[in-house]
């Protein structure tokens, strides 16, 4: 992270009174920034039913994560909340807003919601595994009907 900044690692702790205090401020900022791909995304679509906006919204979520190294800090994120709680409550509270987000600029169903979300963690794995473009069997099942940039 400081690397990319162009900053020294020690520079890069300086604001913090510890590591966690850190860890939770790299995903508070990841969702800062998702929730402004999804604004945008909900911005562009080309029309007002729930569908058109989700899709608009996915695809704009995948055009971020794409070229950028936000999706491995929320992988770690993720990964992390399972045995760190200031971790956790921050990964929790971002999904919260985004999933309230998502629901209310969309106007989807639950399901249609839900969907959106399983689908961008889908996303995710197969972007982890680098298996998008693999033509196996299984990696053609799973990548069926999403697009990744």
């Amino acid at each position: 992270m400081a690397k990319a900044a162009g900053i020294s690692q020690a520079y890069a702790y300086r604001p913090f009174p510890n590591k966690e205090a850190l860890s939770t401020a790299v995903v508070e900022h990841c969702f800062t920034r998702v929730g402004a791909a999804l604004e945008e995304g909900a911005a562009d679509a080309t029309g007002s039913e729930p569908q058109q906006v989700l899709d608009s919204m996915g695809a704009a979520y995948a055009r971020l994560i794409s070229d950028d190294d936000l999706m491995p800090i929320q992988l770690h994120a993720q990964a992390a909340a399972v045995s760190e709680p200031a971790i956790r409550e921050a990964v929790r509270a971002g999904y919260a807003r985004t999933v309230e987000y998502v629901r209310g600029a969309s106007g989807g169903s639950d399901e249609q919601v839900q969907q959106f979300f399983a689908v961008g963690l889908l996303c995710h794995l197969l972007s982890s595994l680098d298996a998008v473009g693999e033509a196996a069997p299984w990696t053609r099942t799973l990548t069926a009907g999403i697009t990744h940039y």
